[in-house]
């Protein structure tokens, strides 16, 4: 789009706001440039596929059982509860399969060359079904073989015994795994070219989503053997390994179409690592080569990508996706939307501050920064142009708000879920661990946004641009699926059962709404949670691989051992690297798998530097969520950006300033622990005011807006100081941060120096 044509499609949505401003449509799933839009038998299909995905995952992780409701066997039903592997098997499968279904190897363009198709490709597409049909069926002769009782048994367990030369392990080979590879990279290469209309199915897509099935099939056959305690082994099966291959590779090719190709980059240098890891000097080396059959044996098990990413994914992740699908479907996030304008909106800057606490509440729940930007910024951003601030700034704002999300509790985006899995600290204590630093976080946004809206002199909003208040007051009850999940958490009930609740809450709210959840509603609301998860699910499984290469490669313990060195230098100067290191792994990645990352190769070396562990692992969580705003990869500043029409680097170093704050707070909990509510409630709440006060100087110094005036260059400069000693939590610190307040405090209200005020210097030369 050309700046021109920005212009005036900013122009026309500012002008589309002179009445009052009712959110409707906010929490909306963008659809992406290459989704398929199906209609007819098509859509029928895929809404269907993405239904029972979705309801299968909520009925599974609730132990509900269709067999033992019905008295029905049906061949092929599984049994509740699914043994976990297996669970994580099908979950990602389903992923797989919907996945390459609905997202297109390519952006669609213009009509007309959407319907540009090359007759020729998808012929050759449709020839490797025949490779995938043969996979596909000696997988199920597999399975067949496997439930015969034919086989030997060794500790209650069936033997499969691929080893060379019998006569299972050239069927693997030639008849499984070798037309498997043929027809999974001929259809991810031929999907590179191959175009069809967007409303049409690929046949290389459907080819790639039949291979994630018959991956599936086998891997659940041959994890039910002996052969799974030889995963990770040199005698692993070597059709586990040609699945596994099959499975990484498609895991990394669905990845590349619904995140970028970022994490697929990260993903293949750790990979490229693996093999080359023996060649290399220093601490990076290993003392042997892996094999091929070796490292993709290992990798598709619970040590890569059916480890703690999936495992998370497959539970509190699309649970809380099928929260936030019928939270959608009720339209409580307009209601949250229209809540903020009205309570916050006649405020000077008025719709900055709206975004902070709007795009606050969203992100938390969808759990994506880039992805709630384009949803609530859509609306916010504009607005913010219209009173006052600049582009740049508009775009920042809300692009900090939306990372900030992820660090909310009580669901911190699934980040917290992610945290209790790989730490085993109660999910619990981590919530309450994170209130402080998020407080600190959303006000240091807050008296960003209010003192550049004092300095540029904005209005808030006029009262007839606004929702009603007595209106929405009525509606309050909306926030009751929330309040009902804080509630059930804290009162001990697990997390699936709180997050059951709360869905199911959401669908009785909605009945006191014009948008009454029928029987139809709630379909909708499971479709739209299956198409929601494909991307976080296909991110946390990369990331599985990532974890993979780590915990094989023990290249996590080399990097704890080089923190150790520099810490012997100085432990400032190896919290300063680990946090360069978690914003580096974390850059244009999902906050999910950034962390999951980030855990693996920075955390345990902090731990052993004798941090403790929450803090060790918060210190990385929040490193790897701000990302998404530190230059120069920085996904969330670039979607505001092409929302407000800005410049994508000024925007994101706009954003890197409004969150400054959020920086400096990691650093506050490892040198005060009571941040993380780790001490007695008065040693807390010294900690938590000092804290605060402390951002409030912070932002006066980097806004250079004192005490309602604009500050000289010095004033600010001893702000940044007062407010560092401030952070720091100590009483001394305090102490010498209150005196330094007071001292500036004098000085700009007796003297008021300019803003470009000099310090006069006499006999200098």
């Amino acid at each position: 789009m050309t700046d021109q044509n920005a212009a005036k499609t900013d122009e026309a949505t500012v002008d589309q706001t002179d009445g009052p401003v009712i959110a409707d449509g906010v929490d909306d799933e963008p659809v992406e440039r290459n989704r398929r839009a199906f209609s007819g038998w098509a859509y029928v299909l895929i809404a269907s596929l993405s239904t029972i995905y979705a309801a299968f995952h909520m009925l599974a992780l609730n132990g509900v059982s269709i067999s033992n409701w019905t008295g029905i066997e049906l061949p092929f039903l599984p049994e509740v509860p699914l043994e976990t592997w297996n669970f994580r098997i099908v979950h990602i499968a389903g992923a797989l399969g919907l996945g390459f279904l609905l997202f297109s190897a390519h952006a669609f363009g213009d009509k007309s060359a959407a319907q540009k198709d090359n007759k020729l490709l998808s012929i050759l597409a449709a020839v490797l079904l025949i490779p995938m049909l043969i996979s596909g069926a000696n997988a199920i002769s597999y399975v067949t073989l496997i439930n015969s009782g034919t086989l030997p048994e060794m500790g209650g367990l069936t033997t499969w015994a691929a080893f060379p030369g019998t006569e299972i392990y050239q069927s693997e080979v030639t008849w499984f795994g070798t037309p498997l590879l043929i027809a999974t990279f001929g259809a991810i290469a031929l999907g590179w070219f191959e175009r069809r209309a967007r409303d049409s199915f690929a046949a290389s897509d459907i080819v790639l989503a039949l291979c994630g099935v018959v991956v599936a099939i086998y891997l659940i056959a041959i994890y039910g053997t002996a052969a799974r305690n030889s995963v990770g082994t040199p005698f692993v099966p070597i059709g586990v390994a040609f699945a596994a291959t099959a499975g990484a590779a498609m895991i990394l090719e669905l990845t590349r179409r619904v995140a970028g190709l970022a994490l697929v980059i990260i993903t293949g240098v750790f990979l490229a690592y693996t093999f080359t890891a023996h060649l290399l000097p220093g601490i990076l080396a290993v003392q042997n080569a892996y094999s091929w059959q070796r490292f993709f044996g290992h990798v598709y098990s619970d040590a890569g990508i059916l480890g703690p990413t999936t495992a998370v994914s497959s539970t509190y992740i699309i649970l809380f996706i099928i929260f936030a699908a019928f939270l959608q479907a009720s339209k409580v996030g307009d209601y949250f939307v229209n809540f903020a304008f009205a309570a916050a909106g006649r405020a000077r800057g008025g719709p900055a501050k709206v975004a902070i606490f709007a795009s606050g509440l969203m992100g938390m729940i969808n759990g994506t920064s880039a992805g709630n930007v384009v949803a609530t910024g859509s609306l916010t951003i504009p607005l913010m142009k219209k009173v006052g601030y600049h582009k740049k700034t508009a775009g920042a704002v809300e692009a900090a708000a939306s990372t900030g999300g992820q660090i909310m509790p009580p669901i911190m985006g699934a980040g917290a879920f992610i945290m209790a899995e790989i730490t085993g600290i109660p999910y619990t204590e981590i919530a309450i661990a994170a209130i402080i630093p998020a407080v600190l976080y959303f006000v240091s946004i807050y008296f960003m946004v209010d003192f550049e809206a004092a300095k540029m002199g904005m209005r808030g909003m006029r009262e007839d641009e606004l929702p009603k208040f007595n209106r929405l007051v009525r509606q309050v009850y909306l926030f009751i699926p929330i309040i009902i999940l804080i509630a059930a958490l804290f009162m001990g009930y697990s997390v699936i059962r709180a997050g059951t609740l709360a869905t199911m809450a959401a669908a009785v709210v909605s009945w006191f709404t014009p948008y009454r959840m029928g029987v139809r509603s709630i379909l909708k609301a499971f479709e739209l949670a299956g198409v929601m998860s494909i991307q976080i699910i296909a991110v946390c499984a990369c990331a599985g691989i990532i974890v993979g290469v780590i915990s094989l490669t023990g290249v996590g313990a080399r990097f704890s051992s080089l923190l150790l060195d520099l810490a012997g230098v100085s432990q400032l100067l190896a919290l300063f690297f680990a946090m360069c290191i978690a914003i580096l792994l974390g850059m244009g990645m999902p906050t999910t798998a950034a962390y999951a990352v980030a855990a693996s190769v920075v955390a345990p070396g902090l731990v052993q530097l004798g941090i403790p562990m929450l803090t060790a692992h918060f210190f990385v969580f929040y490193f790897a969520v701000l990302s998404a705003i530190t230059p120069p990869v920085a996904l969330a500043s670039y979607a505001a950006a092409g929302i407000s029409g800005s410049n994508p680097m000024e925007t994101s170093v706009a954003s890197f300033k409004i969150g400054i704050a959020a920086f400096i707070v990691p650093f506050m909990f490892f040198y005060n622990s009571a941040i993380l509510m780790d001490g007695g409630w008065l040693e807390v709440s010294r900690a938590a005011l000092t804290a605060i006060f402390g951002v409030f100087l912070l932002s006066s110094g980097v806004q250079g807006w004192f005490m309602g005036a604009r500050s000289a260059w010095f004033l600010r400069a001893g702000l940044v100081l007062a407010a560092l000693f401030m952070i720091a939590g100590g009483l001394v610190t305090d102490l010498i941060g209150i005196a330094c307040f007071a001292a500036l405090f004098f000085v700009q209200k007796m003297f008021t120096p300019a803003p470009d005020a000099q310090i006069a210097v006499k006999g200098a030369d």
